[in-house]
């Protein structure tokens, strides 16, 4: 069969044949990382990162992801926002002005060349008043361009792909609160934090609309970073999974299938997996790195779709690549063809740049030989 891998990718969803097994390591992130370290040997740095998947034989996921692309979700402030922000060492001061008060954020720098938040704007149950009248005043849209500019860049290395914002909750314990302080809040004035919920849910109706009427978005990612320690299976039930009944299956309806990035422990959700509105499931990660085996996640999926699977610890030297080869054989038998092959969640920054570029090819030539 002469099948490109964006057809590849469509077919698994699908419940369609391929002529072998699927592999798409995601590796954006080491490869930039490597890079500015000067740790990526010269040929593969003269390729660049779209060579460098070619020359591996390595489909690509994500549009906006280390790629220069701009991201398909717009995120915009209506013009009576006024946003002050200041530099400080090695971080950033962010202040939003609000009828009710100031909400202000820090920023830092990182050594991987990002924004890490390390103050969050809402502190106290006050502050949930401020974000409510921030939430009227923000909006998230769907940029078609944006998205076919990324699919061009991708060509036919991969369905085009991007996430979602996070659900309300996992907005709330991620992006605008302390995990700590969201879990005090629930407890004392839990009223406040589900206003707070329902207003960031109204700020993403255009983009789910857009979405769905688009025509051009085939698979798409809830980017919600699921760890059991973030949240307990009784909120998991009453505040996410009616959403992703809600916002998955409006897009189902529209003919899109997706899926969802859980990649921390998971052992308290996964008698809900089986049940929950996605197509498949991102990053589900297994021993030695999580906490539940591949056989687990096979008995708990049913017929989903894994993407990913290998651990990436496996892309250290700490373990042989006897081991990393036998993993892989591992998921191929339990989960191919419903398989997007791949590391949960990403190649490690730290894996050395030759051994990582070495394992990668490894796993390829053996994907590209087998049928499953």
């Amino acid at each position: 069969m002469n099948i490109t891998f964006r057809a590849m990718n469509l077919n698994v969803f699908a419940g369609k044949p391929n002529p072998h097994v699927f592999f798409q390591p995601r590796f954006e992130p080491w490869y930039a990382w490597q890079s500015r370290s000067g740790s990526m040997p010269a040929y593969y740095r003269e390729l660049g990162l779209l060579g460098t998947y070619d020359a591996l034989g390595c489909s690509m996921r994500y549009v906006h992801y280390y790629t220069g692309m701009p991201d398909p979700v717009r995120y915009r402030l209506a013009p009576e926002v006024k946003v002050n922000e200041r530099d400080e060492h090695n971080g950033r001061i962010r202040i939003i002005e609000t009828p009710y008060g100031e909400l202000t954020e820090r920023l830092k720098f990182t050594a991987d060349c990002t924004w890490r938040t390390v103050e969050f704007p809402v502190k106290q149950p006050e502050d949930l008043r401020k974000l409510r009248w921030l939430c009227k005043h923000m909006s998230y849209t769907f940029s078609k361009e944006h998205f076919m500019q990324g699919s061009d860049f991708l060509g036919e290395r991969g369905e085009p792909q991007f996430w979602l914002p996070k659900s309300p909750y996992q907005a709330l314990a991620q992006v605008w609160m302390r995990l700590e302080d969201l879990i005090y809040a629930l407890a004392d004035c839990p009223g406040e934090v589900e206003q707070t919920m329902q207003a960031l849910d109204e700020t993403y109706d255009p983009l789910y609309e857009q979405i769905a009427a688009s025509g051009v978005v085939k698979i798409v990612n809830f980017g919600e970073n699921i760890h059991e320690q973030l949240l307990s299976p009784r909120y998991f039930e009453r505040y996410l999974i009616p959403w992703y009944e809600k916002r998955a299956g409006r897009l189902r309806q529209a003919g899109i299938y997706t899926h969802i990035h859980i990649d921390g422990y998971c052992r308290s959700l996964l008698k809900y997996l089986k049940h929950l509105p996605f197509d498949g499931y991102e990053a589900l990660t297994p021993k030695p790195q999580g906490d539940v085996t591949l056989q687990e996640i096979k008995e708990h999926i049913g017929d989903k779709v894994l993407l990913d699977g290998i651990p990436a610890v496996l892309f250290l030297s700490t373990y042989s690549r006897e081991a990393l080869m036998e993993t892989v054989e591992e998921i191929v038998a339990l989960f191919h063809p419903r398989l997007v092959l791949g590391v949960s969640d990403e190649v490690p920054q730290g894996a050395e740049a030759e051994e990582a570029i070495e394992r990668i090819r490894m796993i390829s030539q053996w994907c590209r030989q087998h049928q499953g």
